[in-house]
């Protein structure tokens, strides 16, 4: 289970001050008391457009950087206050996959393993069990340099896995990927979310709205920064008054006011 409640970020940049001088000092506000939370058994969407601040709530989320208020915990445990007991319960993919080039899939999985406190036999047994959930047979001995987007993605969520995290959560993982590997996705999310799957607490972040359609039982929607909707897909439809998703979006990311959102 992943809460976040309230949580507010903002950075103290350089603004565009003249050549040979000290370029005044801008505020942004990435993110401004977003609200989610994500119960175990749910794929839970975090939907807007690029710049909505999406990224900057899950490097929180992953211990990155501190929120300036708010809290944000997993399975009840303050990620600011004991980051490694919060990560050690997550299985983060990140937007940059961050492979290691010149390892195997099979090696860059295992030593992921290991990093996450895994014995050498338990981790390789891990990567051949994923390997198999994730269709990585034929791949899991080759060098990563050189992999397809869909390879990478795969070789990533494999990694992880590797340590069976309660909670998943997931940075746009499809971009980039052809629609066999973006169904291929859907299909293990689907999986990992069921009893069979372990019920995951599965946070996926996107701007794709079909994605969101057939996916989530629970979106929550972001623009300029703030969570400004949240509710199943048919929720959103009716809060909106729209009968395509697209529609409803662009009418609460863009045309209502942000004034925040109750979980």
């Amino acid at each position: 289970m992943i809460h976040i409640d309230n949580v507010s970020k903002a950075f103290v940049t350089a603004g565009p001050g003249k050549l040979f001088r000290q370029a005044p000092k801008q505020t942004i506000q990435a993110v401004n008391n977003v609200r989610l939370h994500a119960p175990n058994g749910r794929i839970t969407g975090l939907l807007g457009p690029n710049g909505a601040g999406k990224t900057t709530t899950l490097r929180m989320l992953g211990a990155l950087f501190q929120p300036d208020s708010g809290n944000i915990t997993v399975d009840d445990i303050a990620v600011a206050t004991q980051p490694r007991q919060a990560l050690a319960r997550m299985g983060m993919l990140g937007d940059a996959r961050g492979l290691y080039p010149r390892l195997t899939a099979r090696e860059n999985i295992v030593y992921y393993g290991r990093l996450q406190g895994m014995d050498a036999g338990s981790a390789e047994a891990r990567a051949q069990e994923l390997s198999l959930l994730l269709d990585m047979r034929t791949i899991l001995d080759r060098r990563t340099d050189g992999f397809s987007q869909g390879e990478r993605m795969k070789t990533a969520l494999a990694r992880a896995l590797v340590h069976d995290p309660a909670n998943i959560v997931l940075d746009e993982p499809t971009n980039g990927l052809d629609v066999l590997a973006t169904r291929a996705l859907r299909e293990v999310l689907r999986y990992l979310r069921s009893p069979e799957g372990g019920s995951k607490c599965i946070v996926f972040s996107t701007h794709i709205m079909p994605e969101v359609e057939q996916l989530c039982e629970h979106v929550v929607v972001m623009a300029q920064g703030r969570s400004v909707a949240q509710g199943s897909v048919e929720e959103l439809l009716e809060q909106s008054g729209k009968t395509q998703f697209e529609d409803a979006f662009v009418q609460l990311a863009f045309e209502a006011p942000a004034q925040g959102a109750t979980a």
